[in-house]
C-alpha cells in the first residue's frame, strides 16, 4: 500500500507516494511532467524502467544511453534514450551525481546462480507485477536504472556495488520529453550491500513544473 505524504510546498503537485520496501510502482508521465525519486532512509537502490507510453515497444535503451552520453552512469544532464533513439526523461536535477546502468536486476535465477538461495523477492518479479498492470510482460523488462547504486568498473573491468554512497534524502528529478510510462522496483535485494542489507521505503513524487 502506499500512503500520500508532507509535499514539501513544492509546486503543481499531482501525485505523492511513499513506497514500501520491496514493492513496485507505475504511472504515465505526461510529456513535461516531472518525475522526483527520493532515498527517503539512504542507501535503498531504485531498480527502473520507461517506455513511450504511446508505443511501449519503443523502450528505455541503456545502450543507446551509455554511448549517447559516453558514460557509464546516469547523472544530471543525462538523457534517458529508447530503442528508436527518443528522449523519454532527462534528468534535470541530482543530488548523488552518479547512478548504475549496467547491473541491472536481481531475480531469482540471478540469486541462486550468485548467492545459491531460492524463493526470494526480486526486482524482475516486481517488475512482472507492475508491468501486467499495463498490458505488458517479461519481453518488455529489459536491462535498467539503478538509482541510489554505483558499480565502479576498475581498469582489470572488475566490478562490484559500492557501499554507503547514497545518504538519506537523496534524489534524482526527470522531466518527461513525451508521454512516458515509469515503472520501477524498490529493490528488496538482502544479499548485497545495494539496500544496507535493509531495505527501506523510497518516495515519489510526480508534479507538473512550475509556469
Amino acid at each position: 500500500m502506499v500512503k500520500a505524504v508532507d509535499r514539501d510546498n513544492l509546486p503543481g503537485v499531482l501525485s505523492d507516494e511513499v513506497v514500501p520496501a520491496k514493492r513496485p510502482w507505475g504511472r504515465i508521465v505526461k510529456q513535461g511532467e516531472l518525475l522526483r525519486l527520493i532515498d527517503l532512509e539512504g542507501q535503498q537502490a531504485v531498480d527502473f524502467l520507461c517506455y513511450d507510453a504511446r508505443d511501449p515497444g519503443d523502450r528505455y535503451s541503456s545502450m543507446n544511453t551509455i554511448k549517447v552520453q559516453g558514460s557509464l552512469y546516469v547523472g544530471k544532464g543525462t538523457v534517458l534514450y529508447s530503442d528508436s533513439g527518443a528522449a523519454l526523461l532527462t534528468v534535470i536535477e541530482d543530488t548523488l551525481g552518479a547512478h548504475d546502468t549496467v547491473y541491472g536486476c536481481c531475480s531469482e535465477a540471478n540469486n541462486f546462480l550468485r548467492y545459491g538461495v531460492r524463493g526470494t523477492p526480486s526486482c524482475y518479479a516486481n517488475f512482472l507485477e507492475i508491468l501486467k498492470a499495463f498490458g505488458l510482460d517479461r519481453s518488455a523488462i529489459v536491462s535498467n536504472v539503478n538509482f541510489f547504486m554505483q558499480v565502479p568498473i576498475e581498469a582489470s573491468g572488475a566490478a562490484a556495488i559500492a557501499t554507503e554512497v547514497s545518504p538519506p534524502g537523496s534524489y534524482v528529478e526527470l522531466r518527461a520529453e513525451r508521454d512516458v510510462l515509469a515503472v520501477l522496483s524498490n529493490c528488496p535485494q538482502m544479499h548485497n550491500p545495494c539496500n544496507g542489507y535493509n531495505p527501506t521505503p523510497i518516495r515519489v513524487i510526480v508534479r507538473k513544473p512550475a509556469p
